[in-house]
């Protein structure tokens, strides 16, 4: 049995490290158990593939309360765990020492790690993350740990499998809307990336100005309030947006395969957007842009201080990243290319 260690909270975070965990089950020869937080909604990510067989949920560093396994009690719990399953080897991607110790202190007998700083004195296998590494983005970084290690990645970036179940779900809830479908990420994990439902607003009057007959709104629970926003401003034309917040990650995955293409904020559904192979204009107004997928186009923001970066981002700036990439705002020309290259399997 194999443990592999993927605690970074997000969504996104996930998504990056597909390629990673499926390299792992190729290279140990079966499926894999995967420690993760309950953010990444892991089991909701690997519900369309037999990558991962289980998943073991480490309550660390959650949001407004102590964690079932924070601190050296905490620790003591998530140790119990791991030894009750007698795993063969553990791969941690990621540079924690508390999680390496938990393993070595687990009876886990092979051990693998990132090896930055005081980890690699619970890990007994070399093939360590090299100097420098720790100042990759975490999709280059776990590659750079795994080539290191001798194993094999096949895939360039992250690929993410979509459910034929949910395929049919979407189907079905989508029957009798026109297509082509642009999905808008309205979603934010944190307040300093959301654009704000006055801009996108904006953006969706704009996109139905341009023909666009369907526009799916995505997003979490805490968006419900900027998704009404964003229907009471566009009047009847608000009979052409799709309420897609707080779906179910396997159906939003499934919306997304879809679309024409995806419009909105850097979170979640961005990287699940660029995922299925859908192009993916993602606001970057906070944060450097990320290069580890073909299918994303950065929109940043003019210079300035990083705080109020997304209101820099201005709607017209957004429409025109988009128009000069498509040659066009309109859905006319490049929606069927679009679909066909969609990715249906893995590379």
């Amino acid at each position: 049995m194999i443990l592999v260690v993927q605690p970074l909270p997000g969504i996104g975070d996930m998504i990056w490290h597909l390629p990673h965990i499926r390299a792992l089950s190729r290279h140990f020869g079966g499926p894999v158990t995967l420690l993760a937080k309950p953010r990444s909604r892991a089991d909701e990510i690997f519900v369309a593939e037999d990558t991962v067989e289980d998943i073991i949920w480490v309550d660390r560093n959650p949001e407004g309360r102590q964690g079932e396994h924070d601190g050296p009690i905490g620790l003591v719990r998530l140790i119990r765990t791991l030894r009750a399953r007698r795993f063969d080897a553990a791969v941690l991607l990621h540079h924690s020492p508390s999680l390496a110790f938990a393993t070595m202190a687990a009876g886990i007998p092979v051990r693998h790690g990132y090896g930055v700083g005081p980890q690699r004195l619970f890990l007994n296998r070399s093939g360590y993350l090299p100097p420098g590494g720790m100042r990759e983005h975490q999709f280059d970084r776990a590659t750079i740990f795994l080539q290191a290690a001798g194993v094999a990645i096949k895939e360039p970036e992250p690929y993410l499998s979509v459910s034929p179940v949910a395929r049919e779900i979407v189907g079905q809830r989508l029957e009798g809307r026109p297509r082509p479908i642009v999905a808008v990420g309205i979603g934010s994990s944190e307040p300093s990336r959301q654009w704000g439902s006055e801009r996108f607003a904006a953006l969706v009057h704009a996109l139905v100005e341009a023909g666009w007959p369907s526009l799916a709104l995505m997003g979490g629970p805490a968006e419900q309030a900027i998704l009404e926003d964003i229907l009471a401003g566009l009047g009847t034309a608000a009979t052409r947006v799709i309420p897609a917040v707080s779906w179910h990650l396997t159906e939003t995955a499934a919306l997304l395969a879809d679309s024409a293409f995806y419009v909105g904020n850097n979170t979640g559904a961005m990287n699940m957007a660029a995922a299925v192979g859908l192009r993916t204009y993602a606001l970057f107004g906070t944060t450097p842009p990320f290069r580890h997928s073909s299918a994303i186009v950065p929109i940043v923001s003019p210079s300035g201080g990083p705080i109020d970066g997304m209101a820099r981002v201005s709607v017209e700036a957004v429409l025109d990243v988009v128009r000069a990439d498509r040659g066009g705002l309109g859905p006319d020309g490049l929606f069927q290319n679009e679909l066909d290259h969609h990715h249906e399997s893995p590379p």
